[in-house]
């Protein structure tokens, strides 16, 4: 793709645009367009076609908009096109961030190797299911995190819970209760008060001192939960049928032989019932059933007061919850060692692609990494589940990491991080979104053209240069195109100058509407153009060239020290009783002092008046047809207009009225509020005032050397000067 034609018309009031960007020679253009000529308009018509849909005016929605976007001849793709805005506090990165879970060959191979086993999670979770009354989504999630304390890690969970059945001390009688009648927010609400803490710990104590007292149980080694598995085993496996006999040492007693297992069932349940129809611990019971009333613990109610043992275990929730987990499982014990089985075949694999999937870095990981590296913000971004975004595929999540004055940092969630982020430092945070975006881009390796709305507004000079290192990046990506759009000249000089865009960097001009692209004449040295414009240029260049240098040199002076230079330099820029004894052979002479300059000539106007050179050049500027935004025209006007503005200010007060010399500086804006008082203390009804009062908005009061001082005549348009000094030299 080499050429780009933009025909617009009437689309978000760009009344008519036509423009070529050939991107054969530079694969960025860069823009300088001050607000309200364009770059919104032409950005949010890209974003249309980049949606599909058509743009419009908004204001005149009457008129009918037109819009051909076309690559070598051919439409544009909208797939093709991103735009990247001033600032979107809402944009989240979704495309982006799952495009770039990289890594396929290892995520492929980790893949082939679950899917293996993957028909036997199914199988036990559908089991599994149907016991616990749990569905499979929340069941995986909640044993993972039960075992584990993370969501995901549903095999680390598995591996646990192996190990239990390995020790074989699960009570398996709990698998007869569903999840959430033993677990859920009434029930553990209730848990945690501490009237019924209280009372379970009485329970508690009771319960074990009766223990104690039995004739063969023992605390914490022989409960009756385990006499009575035994008996079952006895059983299943016909023991007393093959004529064998079990003997209990009992305390303070004859040991008690049993030949049957009807003598023995007998023994364990007298015993067993004896202690929960201990009279005192059926208080406690009580007690704690009376704290149930509620309707929705009913269900629990009657199976407390089924299973009264059960009150031994709740007090203990996280050991009671991993104890019924592993009891479901129990009872499904065959299909879940045959999976275990499967995965402990593939485990060493597992973990050795787990080892180099933390070891790797994803493109993902690449632009957190860009963003720390490069903007300077009070918080540092980091991946929260690096593992899963590179084997399972998973959305990886942003974890931000805040760090005050004193150093110390506290991890924040991004909706309370915007609220106390300055409005630069919120652009930064979405520029990591935009970095996410270009990068999937960047890897889907197909051609795009990215629009770039005024993306450095409101940064410090630090993340600006960041911008600019990351727009470089994007400048050196092959197949990528640039057009960036800019209202401040600073960061349109620095794109100029660090992507070397000579060539393609471009003004903006408007006039009734038309949107035009001139050639950047104005370079980011005016001051060499114009001083060699004074050697070597034609006699109009010579003249706008000697104007518009006047405040520069004048600069000049007072750096250099230079005092009386820059005194009479002043008094051509304000209105004063020596201006009109001020010839152009004077300002030549001040200039070759502070220049170092010997052949500055005018020979044909040496002996002309310089206000009078001033204000030829401005009324030819308004004289002729709208020409494009050049600098030194800004410059000469902003002069011309504060001349005219001061001469007819001291001509309505009087000049008998007004001491100049008492005047230290800021001369225009000074007389403009003696005008504004004069008015109201002579309550004189002036239809001029308002005009009178632009000119102090409008123009500048100091032009400088430096970029920042004068980029605010960058944003005004030639047009706006020339109807505002037409209107002050219309002045009566």
């Amino acid at each position: 793709m080499k050429k780009l034609n933009v025909h617009l018309e009437n689309c978000y009031g760009i009344g008519k645009m036509n423009a070529e960007f050939d991107f054969s020679k530079k694969s960025a253009y860069v823009i300088y367009a001050s607000n309200g000529t364009m770059k919104s308009s032409f950005a949010k018509t890209f974003k249309d076609h980049s949606k599909d849909l058509n743009p419009q005016d908004e204001i005149y929605q009457d008129r009918i908009p037109f819009k051909n976007i076309t690559y070598d001849n051919k439409p544009i793709e909208s797939n093709s096109v991103f735009v990247i805005e001033s600032y979107d506090q809402f944009f989240m990165s979704k495309t982006g961030i799952s495009t770039l879970l990289v890594n396929d060959e290892l995520r492929s191979e980790y893949g082939r190797i679950l899917i293996s086993v993957e028909e036997k999670v199914s199988e036990l979770l559908s089991l599994l299911n149907q016991t616990s009354g749990l569905k499979q989504v929340d069941l995986k999630k909640i044993i993972s995190n039960t075992f584990t304390k993370k969501d995901n890690k549903l095999f680390r969970a598995f591996e646990c819970i192996q190990n239990q059945i390995i020790d074989n001390s699960i009570d398996v009688s709990l698998a007869e209760f569903k999840f959430e009648s033993l677990f859920n927010e009434k029930i553990n609400k209730l848990l945690e008060s501490e009237e019924v803490q209280d009372k379970l710990k009485d329970y508690t104590i009771e319960y074990e001192r009766l223990q104690d007292e039995c004739s063969f149980l023992k605390k914490g080694e022989f409960n009756h939960y385990q006499v009575n598995e035994i008996a079952k085993q006895l059983e299943n496996h016909h023991f007393f049928r093959a004529g064998h006999k079990i003997i209990f040492n009992l305390k303070d007693a004859e040991n008690k032989v049993f030949e049957t297992e009807n003598e023995l069932k007998d023994f364990i349940n007298k015993e067993i019932s004896a202690i929960f129809g201990d009279k005192k611990l059926k208080l406690i019971f009580e007690k704690i059933d009376k704290l149930l009333k509620n309707k929705e613990l009913r269900e629990f109610r009657d199976i407390l007061r089924d299973n009264q043992d059960l009150l031994l275990k709740i007090k203990h929730r996280e050991t009671l919850k991993r104890n019924l987990l592993v009891s479901y499982i129990m009872k499904h014990r065959n299909c879940f060692e045959d999976l275990m089985k499967a995965y402990n075949d593939k485990k060493m694999r597992i973990d050795e692609i787990t080892q180099i999937a933390l070891g790797q870095k994803t493109k993902w990981q690449e632009s957190v990494d860009v963003f720390n590296q490069r903007f300077s913000v009070p918080f540092k971004i980091s991946v929260e589940n690096s593992t899963n975004v590179i084997l399972e595929g998973v959305t990886p999540n942003l974890r931000f990491e805040y760090e005050d004055y004193t150093g110390t940092k506290k991890l924040v969630e991004r909706s309370n991080l915007l609220n106390i982020l300055s409005h630069g430092e919120k652009r930064a945070l979405y520029l990591l979104n935009i970095i996410f975006e270009v990068l999937a881009k960047k890897q889907e390796g197909k051609p795009v053209l990215f629009i770039v709305d005024d993306i450095a507004d409101s940064f410090d000079y630090k993340n600006k240069y960041a911008i600019v290192e990351y727009l470089n990046d994007i400048f050196e990506t092959k197949g990528f195109h640039q057009i960036i759009l800019t209202h401040n000249y600073d960061f349109y000089r620095t794109i100029r100058s660090r992507l070397r865009l000579f060539e393609t960097s471009f003004i903006v001009t408007k006039s009734k509407g038309n949107v035009f692209l001139k050639k950047d004449e104005i370079y980011h040295t005016p001051f060499n153009k114009w001083k060699n414009s004074l050697l070597s240029g034609t006699n109009d260049e010579k003249i706008f060239s000697l104007i518009a240098l006047i405040p520069f040199v004048r600069n000049l002076a007072d750096y250099c020290g230079k005092n009386e230079t820059s005194e009479k330099l002043a008094k051509v820029l304000h209105y004063n009783s020596e201006l009109y004894n001020i010839k152009v052979k004077d300002l030549l002479c001040d200039y070759s002092k502070v220049l170092n300059l010997k052949c500055l000539t005018i020979d044909n106007l040496r002996e002309e008046w310089v206000i009078d050179l001033i204000y030829n050049a401005a009324d030819k500027m308004v004289n002729r047809p709208q020409s494009p935004l050049e600098l030194n025209k800004n410059i000469i006007l902003s002069i011309a207009i504060r001349l005219k503005t001061e001469e007819y200010i001291i001509d309505k007060i009087g000049k008998d009225h007004i001491d100049l010399k008492s005047i230290n500086r800021n001369q225009t804006g000074i007389l403009i509020k003696r005008f504004n008082d004069f008015i109201n203390e002579n309550n004189m009804d002036n239809q001029n005032l308002n005009l009178i009062n632009r000119v102090k908005i409008m123009t500048p009061e100091n032009i400088h050397i430096n970029s920042f001082m004068y980029e605010p005549l960058m944003d005004l348009s030639l047009e706006n000067l020339c109807n505002l000094y037409k209107g002050i030299d219309c002045l009566e």
